[in-house]
């Protein structure tokens, strides 16, 4: 077996596989940290405007309510669109 020579370091070559994983998790992390952005900005733009966000009900539901059924996607909308829109909600016009 040989070893190889990478970035001025040899590596054995049954750490080499563990090598390579580690170049690919520090390639992803800007993808991962810009994905992150982009769904805290997504989460607060739907907060601002009033769509229900529900990776944020299952957060909640996991974190406060761990013996709670989770609804599903399809429920949990039709449930803050009942609850927006439903009868018997007094509205000003």
């Amino acid at each position: 077996m040989k070893a190889i020579l990478r970035r001025g370091r040899v590596t054995p070559p049954a750490t080499e596989a563990k090598a390579k994983a580690e170049a690919r998790s520090v390639a992803a992390e800007p993808r991962t940290r810009f994905s992150g952005i982009m769904r805290a900005i997504r989460g607060a733009y739907r907060q601002v405007i009033g769509i229900p966000d529900y990776e944020r009900y299952a957060e909640h539901m996991a974190l406060h309510h761990p013996g709670a059924p989770l609804l599903s996607r399809r429920a949990f909308f039709a449930q803050a669109i009942d609850r927006k829109y439903g009868r018997g909600k007094q509205r000003c016009c």
